[in-house]
This record gives structure tokens, C-alpha cells and sequence, in this order.
């Protein structure tokens, strides 16, 4: 596991930044590779976790997100969502397209560092 962030659960930082810039600013003090992410509609996906860091700062549209106990918290312009690697959660139903910056731990396509969805039961942060 490549590790740039504190290991603990998901969190939802409200207006944690204003402008573009900013959120770039927060990526390159965490260490964590940016690129543009476009979510479109889409159905909400099983709790699950990725074995990168992640963070997504959403520029654009509204969500949420589902936190290891499944409870939702939602997500708007200037939201920061920060997934330490281990980190539980699911992306809610998508009513409409999001934009995000989205930083990972390791220069890789986004896609391939998050895919696939493992197992809750086996994150190293499941405790039980």
C-alpha cells in the first residue's frame, strides 16, 4: 500500500477549499497525484475499500457518500472527501454528473489505482 494520509476511517471536510487552485494547493502539500474526474448518474455501489490514499475535492454537482457504518453524508461544491487507504465507504446512487479533482497516492490511472473494490471485511483498518 502506497501511503501519503493519517490510516483511519472516511471523512467529509466541509468548504475545505474555494477555487481550483486551491484544492491543487491541498493535493501537492499531501503529496497525492491529481486529475479530473467526471461522475455520471449511476446506481450507488457496495461498501468497499481501495489500497491507495485518496482524496476528491468536488468542483461541481451534489452526492454522497456512504461511511463504513453506512451512513450517508453528502457532498457538494468545495467538499473534500478523504479516503486513507483501507478507509470503508461507498459512493451513493449519482442523480446527477459530478466533477472532482481526485488525488491518489501513486501516479497511476485513476480508475486502474481504485479498481477493484475490495472486500470491507479484509480492510487492514476492519476492526470487529
Amino acid at each position: 500500500m502506497s501511503m501519503a494520509l493519517e490510516p483511519g476511517p472516511m471523512s467529509v471536510v466541509r468548504n475545505a477549499f474555494a477555487t481550483k487552485e486551491e484544492a491543487l494547493a491541498d493535493l501537492a502539500a499531501l503529496d497525492l497525484w491529481p486529475t479530473t474526474y467526471a461522475s455520471e448518474r449511476g446506481e450507488e455501489v457496495p461498501l468497499h475499500w481501495h489500497d491507495v490514499d485518496n482524496c476528491g475535492y468536488v468542483l461541481e454537482g451534489h452526492g454522497y457518500v456512504l461511511d463504513a457504518d453506512g451512513e450517508r453524508h453528502e457532498l457538494g461544491p468545495g467538499d473534500k472527501l478523504v479516503l486513507p487507504a483501507g478507509a470503508v465507504h461507498a459512493e451513493g446512487k449519482m442523480t446527477e454528473r459530478m466533477v472532482w479533482i481526485v488525488g491518489i497516492s501513486e501516479p497511476a490511472n485513476l480508475m486502474d489505482a481504485l479498481l477493484p473494490l475490495r472486500d470491507p471485511a479484509t480492510s487492514p483498518l476492519h476492526t470487529v
